[in-house]
């Protein structure tokens, strides 16, 4: 039985587990304000806000997330809200409307569900409201109509009025101000009350919840998230449970097959989450860990500086709030976006069977071709750790894709290297769209070992990467073309790296 609470009403179902939200709210409760898109993710025309009681216990987190790729199953225990549950009286718009209204956001209005909904979510989040968050919170939602500027000067409007939003107890000012309803105060303790229950029922009968499972979820070439027991979607073999997670991948390509059977959810093991630093000068994920866990933690972000620039490339904020780093690697995908940022970080992930037994694998060796897995399918990623990067080390992350954002990559890159008096003491180069895997290049790597840091370097390390690549033509270019990207992307890890270098000095 799925429990959760719709707006403002409990809802207690028994449709599959596996069914997208976006069916359930518009064609079991006739919730038609929730529009039906791309059915893929992009489009943002489906969002709604998903809301998870906090540890604490007496808040709740809201996220924006796409319903067409959420599994009905992961509203369980949460607060799902639709466009019908914001307003707090009839004909009464919120200040987020009213402001869209106000400077002609809407057009043809299909996609404006999407955008109120996401602006919504980001008037519930505990940051403070700035002109560049605000515009982030709609960065997966699209308008046909082209109207992005009169929806930026609404976003505007909006990042005014929040800057006297409370940072405790903002849900009741948000109430007394008409953002959300009055029900909304009420949320964490009926969320407390599910909860409970659910946990008094899990006890009762000696079994798990679905939070205590082990994940193996994977993201798609374009950063969504899969769920799935190891195998990729067109793999031939037969399981009698198969693993779900974020669903942002299986659910595009195969929602009749997942709603006939029984499936065993996984996104929500909240012992599979966090970003920790372990022992031996390691830091652990948890395989459950999201793209936004990454974005939003102090502790790697401190490692990366940069890491917040390169993750806004990394699909939408709906998707990375499904997305998980293990379902990046698992996927396979040669150009997901995280493996390839993991491969240079020089990751390890940690492998369990049934019977609790595990292993350590060195993420390129996961990958024994297209879609190719170094594992059974019954094994389960259960952690990925990789070393602490120093200081003063070097890290950065390329993409070129066609749009800039939201958008998969032709061709990306990552690099790592640790320098000693000018020379590379270390490094780690990784590409994507050039080979039938996530390829870390090993030859590249080890042939920068021991040089300087200079022009020359640079040109010769093409050249040994372009002997380990062997792109193909296809609908994101030609071979010649991703040869040429990756001299490029090359060529740009190390301009950046040493500033001093003169581009002209590469050409």
């Amino acid at each position: 039985m799925i429990e959760f609470y719709l707006n403002d009403q409990p809802i207690r179902t028994n449709e599959p587990q596996a069914s997208a939200l976006l069916d359930f709210v518009r064609y079991h409760e006739h919730l038609t304000g929730t529009k039906i898109g791309c059915r893929e993710g992009d489009c943002g025309a489906c969002t709604v806000l998903v809301g998870e009681l906090n540890a604490d216990g007496e808040t709740v987190n809201y996220q924006s997330m796409t319903s067409c790729l959420t599994p009905l199953g992961n509203a369980h225990g949460k607060h799902i809200v639709t466009v019908e549950g914001i307003n707090a009286a009839a004909g009464q718009l919120t200040p987020v409307q009213k402001a869209i209204v106000d400077e002609g956001g809407s057009q043809c209005g299909f996609c404006t569900v999407g955008f109120v909904m996401s602006l919504t979510g980001h008037s519930l989040s505990e940051k403070p409201a700035t002109e560049k968050n605000t515009i982030a919170a709609i960065d997966g939602n699209i308008c046909r109509c082209t109207g992005y500027k009169s929806l930026e000067r609404a976003a505007a409007t909006l990042t005014a009025q929040l800057a006297d939003r409370p940072t405790q107890n903002a849900v009741a000012w948000l109430s007394e101000q008409q953002y959300v309803p009055a029900y909304f105060q009420a949320i964490p303790a009926k969320l407390a009350s599910l909860r409970a229950k659910s946990n008094g029922i899990d006890a009762a009968k000696g079994t798990a919840t679905p939070a205590s499972n082990g994940a193996t979820v994977s993201t798609s070439p374009s950063g969504h998230a899969q769920g799935q027991n190891g195998h990729t979607p067109n793999a031939t073999h037969a399981f009698a449970h198969p693993l779900l997670g974020g669903g942002t991948d299986l659910l595009v390509q195969r929602l009749e097959d997942l709603r006939q059977q029984s499936v065993r959810l996984v996104f929500d093991q909240t012992e599979r989450r966090g970003i920790r630093e372990g022992i031996a000068g390691r830091m652990v994920l948890g395989a459950a860990t999201t793209a936004s866990h990454l974005l939003d933690s102090d502790l790697m972000c401190n490692l990366l500086p940069q890491l917040p620039q390169y993750l806004k490339l990394v699909s939408s904020t709906p998707i990375r709030n499904m997305g998980t780093v293990a379902g990046n690697f698992i996927n396979g995908s040669p150009i997901g976006d995280l493996t390839i940022m993991f491969l240079a970080l020089g990751a390890y992930i940690t492998l369990a069977d049934p019977t609790g037994i595990t292993r350590e694998l060195a993420l390129p060796d996961l990958y024994l071709g297209y879609k190719k897995l170094a594992k059974t399918p019954e094994e389960q990623v259960i952690e990925i750790s990789f070393p602490t990067p120093f200081p003063r080390d070097h890290f950065n992350f390329e993409k070129v894709s066609k749009r800039t954002h939201l958008d998969i990559a032709s061709v990306n890159s990552a690099a790592w290297l640790r320098m000693d008096g000018g020379f590379i003491q270390a490094a780690r180069v990784s590409a994507g769209g050039v080979a039938p895997v996530p390829l870390y290049l090993a030859r590249t790597s080890e042939f920068l070992v021991g040089c300087e840091l200079t022009a020359e370097t640079v040109v010769a390390a093409n050249e040994v990467m372009q002997s380990e690549i062997s792109p193909i033509s296809d609908v994101r270019g030609t071979a010649e073309y991703k040869r040429l990207l990756l001299r490029q992307l090359l060529l740009a890890h190390f301009l950046k790296f040493a500033p001093a270098i003169e581009a002209g000095e590469l050409i």
